[in-house]
């Protein structure tokens, strides 16, 4: 009897990034039991394993068909890309996650004069992120030397390592406390799933159904089912209100002929505001409900 084809994917082994991708499996239907080296995950209900590794090495275990699908950041997918002379190629960003939201930027201390990139002519940038540095110093024709560090990058101009620095932001709060400035936005990066060519059909019909289940879950944590009352003669400006709406559902209410129903998916935020400007437009029992799961 031929041993049952699993799809493998591998996620961030700790930090934020790991709990939400395992929420986000969950939530796609798979129940997961851990191994006892915590390593890796078996699904129960689904041909899925998932590997549990540093972020840094997710991009190789795709690259070599240990895995056939990754979730990662943005910023070291392109950074593996950009330093790998073509061994990360085959990757391919099939969708973004929305969450680990931060960005790579130029950042500079309170006293360096910063007109324009062409400031960084002939001076020390400190980054962990040398290869998207030097691609974007490249685009812009500025000659700079590049220090590479792993880590505590924000403090190498106090130690006189380096002029600048280049550095992942997501509040700021770091550079602040360190006497920096943020500049130019390098990378704006988030957590993307990343798949490698898969040339077993079986696996690959896995990986389709999977992230299928991924966009649905995504999908409808961004969207909400809005119902409402409305009087006929409001409707089309309640339509123009409703946010991402393209065709809402409109029904007669029994025994009111000057009023319907109104019920829309919104796939855009949701806010008082809207409800405030729904109401103004003559709409009333207006109730905005999360959706669980949707799928087209």
């Amino acid at each position: 009897m031929s041993e049952e084809k699993r799809l493998k994917i591998a996620i961030q082994k700790s930090g934020r990034l790991a709990d939400m991708s395992l929420q986000l499996l969950e939530k796609c239907g798979i129940f997961l039991t851990k191994s006892r080296d915590q390593l890796l995950c078996r699904a129960q209900n689904f041909p899925l394993d998932i590997l549990l590794v540093r972020d840094d090495d997710i991009p190789a275990f795709l690259a070599t068909d240990v895995c056939q699908l990754g979730i990662l950041g943005q910023n070291v997918l392109l950074e593996k890309q950009a330093i790998s002379n073509g061994i990360f190629s085959s990757l391919e960003q099939l969708l973004p996650i929305g969450q680990g939201k931060c960005r790579l930027s130029i950042a500079v201390p309170h006293d360096f004069i910063y007109e324009s990139i062409a400031s960084l002519n002939g001076k020390v940038i400190a980054t962990s992120y040398k290869g998207l540095l030097g691609q974007y110093l490249a685009t812009h024709k500025i000659k700079a030397d590049i220090v590479t560090m792993e880590g505590a990058v924000e403090v190498a101009p106090r130690t006189h390592l380096a002029d600048v620095i280049c550095d992942l932001v997501s509040t700021g709060s770091t550079l602040i406390s360190n006497g920096l400035v943020e500049k130019d936005v390098i990378l704006e990066s988030q957590a993307v799933l990343v798949m490698n060519q898969i040339s077993d059909p079986e696996i690959a019909a896995i990986a389709d159904k999977i992230t299928s289940r991924i966009k649905a879950v995504l999908r409808a944590e961004n969207s909400r089912y809005i119902m409402l009352n409305s009087p006929t003669k409001s409707l089309e400006a309640i339509k123009a209100v409703l946010p991402g709406s393209k065709s809402p559902t409109v029904m007669p209410l029994q025994g009111c002929d000057d009023m319907v129903a109104v019920h829309a998916v919104c796939e855009e935020g949701v806010f008082w505001d809207t409800m405030e400007d729904l109401k103004d437009c003559g709409a009333n029992s207006i109730l905005v409900v999360p959706i669980e799961k949707m799928l087209d």
